[in-house]
Formats: structure tokens, C-alpha cells, sequence
């Protein structure tokens, strides 16, 4: 039963979608077979039925073409209904079949979307239908009005089909644009909730966060020595304070630029700076390595922040110093981990100035509670060096 209505839906579509073509060649066989039969016993008409059985089926056929040319396929029905009449006058008006052509001809001007061309077909077909009567000799002036009314007929209810159709495809288009208007503006009332979540969370959380790791550090250096496990509460708070901003730091940054969120990778880490170093060598700055000491496992907030220490050194180094030569140092201590970029260039060091510079490693840094300096070197150059805690003092 299945199958049986899917090959029903199929043919129904197929019906919908063909039937006008159908009946152009339907009425084109008409004709030809009409002038086969008829021409053999009629004295009024006089030729070869070689010749004029092909010419009334190639009559109509134009308009299988009409999909491509909604106004040319008509418009070519009546220019070959012309060229016929010049041929033998009687010919063009002899079947039946080419009148139900020339009908759906001018039906097809009535459903032209352009205004102009809809009239200009039916001015076409009155006066292809006004020449073709004229060579005629058997047509008279009455058969030229039932002509003419019969085309005005078939080309306004061409019109008001098209219409119908014109105004369901207005509709439909409105409707899309309408819900391209509603995505566009649900996105940009999610981005302006993203960057007002953004801001709450960098003015208001972030500095309550940073104002308790602050104190929470500030009150453990206050402790006495007996007090030990005040002294490990404390320094606990301060960690997770610390990687708490630096949490939301992330997130901040993700918030506001949707389009930079992280993909479902590792976070940067120092582990990978010899990728980084690597990528500045391919970038044509010669970049050497030294790693000294033994490598510690460092807090994920702690070991972000180097990353993006020696990427922005590098980064300096690279777009803005000038240098020919870059070093980056990484050393770890009992208890800390150094960061030494250094180059021979003549820039600054302040980075592209959007807060991702010298001034946003420093904001890292004492998140972290370690120190930065950044400055010239006595022999030329530029030179970024940096202590981070491996656990919080």
C-alpha cells in the first residue's frame, strides 16, 4: 500500500509539473495528424503533406522552452504562426490543434511577471491573430472578433492565475526574509547579552575575586609562624582565587568574541613552547631555545600565563622590534618558574596596545603573584623577564 501511494504522489507531482506540455504536444500531434487525414480531401488546400505536417507540429512546440523564456517561448508560437501564413495563408488557421496552441500562448503572456510584457504579449497576439486572418482568404472580419475575444479570454484568465501565483511568491518571500530579519536580530540580542554577562563578570566578579585573593594574601602574611593551618587555609583561598580568575578571564574572553572561543583542544601550556618557538623561526626570525632545570608540573593558570608570556614576547619581537635574532629562556627553580624573551631589535615592547601587551602580562602576573619586568637591554635590544610562583607564597 506504501509503494502504491508513493508512485501514486510521484505521477500526481509529475501531472502537476508537466500537463501544459503535455497538451502542447498533444495538440501538435493534433495538427499533424489533422492535416494527414483532412489535406488528402480537401480542394481549399493544396500542397505537400511532407511540408505541412511537420510545419503545424513544430507550430506550438516553442513553448516547451517556456520555463527559460516565460515571454520568448510565447512570443515564438506566433512569430512561426506568421512565417506559416506567408507560406500558404490557409495553413495557419486550418487545424485545430494550432488553435489550442496559440491559445496557451497567449495564456502564458497573461502569467508574465512584468507588467509591460504581459500587455505587450496580448498587443502580439491580436496582431499575429489580425495578420494570419488577413492571408486567409477563407477568414473574414468576424472570425477576426472571435479570435480576438477568445485570446482576450485565455489572457486574462492567464492573469489572474498569475497573479495568484505572483502574490504566493511575494508571501513566501517576505516570510523568509522576515525569519532572516528574526535570526539576525535573536543574534544580536545574544551577543549583547554575551557582552553584558561579560561585563558583569570582569567588573563585578573579577574584582571581588581579586580583592579576596588580595586580602586572603595579605592576612597569611600577617599569621605567625605557629599558625600553620590558618597559614594553609589562607594560601589555599589565594589558589583557587587565582585560578578562579583566570578561569573567568577565559571565559570573559570567550563571551565577548564568540568567534575566538576555544576549540576542543589542550590549553596552551609551556609544554608546547617549542612549538612556539618553532612557529617565530618559520615566521624569519631565528629563535633559540634553552630550557634549564627540571621540568615541574605547573597549576593550569600558572602555566597559561608563561605560555602567553613568551607568545607575546615573541610576538613583540617578531611584528614590532625589528630583531634578527630572538632567545627565549625557560628555568625552573625550587619553588618558581623564570621566563627570560629576549631579542635584538630596536621596538618597545608595547605590543599592539589592545590590552594584550605589556600591560596585560603584567595584569596576569600579579594575578598570579609573580613579577614582570620589560625594558631595554644595556648592549641593544629588548628584554622580558618574568617570575611566577609554581604554588602560591
Amino acid at each position: 500500500m506504501g509503494y502504491r501511494q508513493t508512485v501514486l504522489k510521484k505521477l500526481w507531482s509529475l501531472w502537476q509539473r508537466y500537463w501544459l506540455d503535455l497538451l502542447v504536444v498533444g495538440a501538435s500531434t493534433l495538427a499533424a495528424i489533422e492535416v494527414i487525414f483532412r489535406l488528402s480531401g480537401d480542394t481549399k488546400l493544396h500542397g505537400p503533406t511532407w511540408v505541412f505536417a511537420p510545419l503545424v507540429f513544430l507550430f506550438a512546440i516553442p513553448l516547451l522552452a517556456r520555463r527559460r523564456w516565460a515571454f520568448g517561448a510565447p512570443a515564438a508560437v506566433f512569430a512561426v504562426g506568421v512565417a506559416i501564413s506567408l507560406y500558404n495563408g490557409t495553413l495557419a488557421t486550418y487545424t485545430f490543434g494550432n488553435f489550442l496552441g496559440v491559445l496557451a500562448a497567449t495564456f502564458m503572456f497573461g502569467m508574465v511577471w512584468e507588467r509591460e510584457k504581459r500587455v505587450a504579449g496580448l498587443g502580439i497576439a491580436l496582431a499575429a491573430a489580425a495578420f494570419v486572418v488577413h492571408n486567409d482568404p477563407k477568414q473574414g472580419i468576424g472570425d477576426f472578433a472571435f479570435i480576438a475575444f477568445t485570446f482576450t479570454i485565455a489572457w486574462f484568465v492567464g492573469f489572474a492565475l498569475g497573479g495568484q501565483l505572483r502574490s504566493a511568491a511575494y508571501a513566501t518571500e517576505r516570510a523568509e526574509q522576515l525569519e532572516r530579519e528574526r535570526e539576525v536580530e535573536a543574534r544580536a540580542a545574544v551577543a549583547e547579552e554575551r557582552a553584558r554577562i561579560a561585563r558583569e563578570l570582569h567588573d563585578i566578579v573579577g574584582h571581588s575575586v581579586s580583592v579576596m585573593t588580595v586580602q586572603a594574601s595579605a592576612v597569611r602574611r600577617l599569621l605567625r609562624e605557629d599558625q600553620e593551618r590558618e597559614r594553609e587555609a589562607l594560601r589555599t583561598v589565594e589558589e583557587t582565587g587565582r585560578a578562579a580568575l583566570g578561569e573567568m578571564r577565559r571565559l570573559v574572553g570567550v563571551l565577548r568574541r564568540p568567534e575566538e572561543a576555544p576549540a576542543l583542544v589542550p590549553q596552551p601550556s609551556l609544554q608546547y613552547v617549542d612549538k612556539l618557538v618553532e612557529q617565530t623561526r618559520e615566521a624569519g626570525l631565528p629563535t633559540e631555545l634553552r630550557l634549564e632545570g627540571e621540568r615541574t608540573e605547573l597549576p593550569q593558570v600558572i602555566d597559561l600565563t608563561a605560555y602567553r608570556l613568551v607568545q607575546e614576547g615573541l610576538t613583540n619581537a617578531l611584528k614590532h622590534a625589528k630583531a634578527t635574532h630572538a632567545e627565549v629562556l625557560v628555568r625552573y627553580d625550587d619553588g618558581s618558574v623564570e621566563l627570560v624573551v629576549r631579542d635584538d631589535g630596536t621596538g618597545g615592547g608595547n605590543g599592539d596596545g589592545g590590552g594584550h601587551g605589556l600591560v596585560g602580562m603584567r595584569e596576569r602576573v600579579a594575578v598570579c603573584g609573580g613579577e614582570l619586568h620589560a625594558g631595554p637591554r644595556p648592549n641593544g635590544g629588548f628584554e622580558l623577564r618574568a617570575r611566577l610562583p609554581v604554588v602560591a607564597e
